[in-house]
């Protein structure tokens, strides 16, 4: 589980640095952003099948509900930047996905903690 926590934090921080740069340059979110954030978003699927799996397996967690439900939150973070990205063809679409990204990165570390019992 800590490498595709690690995986997912370092794509949604080179994300957010891409979307600062069209930020800070005055600029909208572009498609490939937007194809970025969908391959992250398939990245929390294969976590929620990994950690399911590793759950049925034998994997206990303490708190069980709050881990899921980051993860399902997690799920919905970007899709709500997307639309925003769409409905807002200006630099603050760009500031939204940079949001988004640092949500998403934050939250992940916390599945982390939730994941290996801190």
């Amino acid at each position: 589980m800590t490498v595709i926590v690690g995986v997912l934090i370092a794509c949604s921080l080179a994300l957010a640095v891409w979307a600062v740069v069209r930020a800070v340059r005055d600029q909208a979110v572009i498609t490939r952003q937007l194809i970025a954030a969908a391959v992250i978003e398939v990245g929390i699927l294969v976590q929620m099948v990994a950690a399911g799996v590793l759950s049925v397996g034998g994997h206990e967690l303490a708190e069980g509900f709050t881990f899921w439900g980051y993860l399902v939150v997690a799920l919905m973070v970007l899709p709500a930047a997307a639309v925003v990205a769409v409905v807002e063809r200006t630099r603050w679409s760009s500031v939204a996905l940079i949001v988004a990204c640092a949500t998403l990165a934050v939250m992940q570390l916390r599945v982390q903690q939730l994941w290996s019992g801190a």
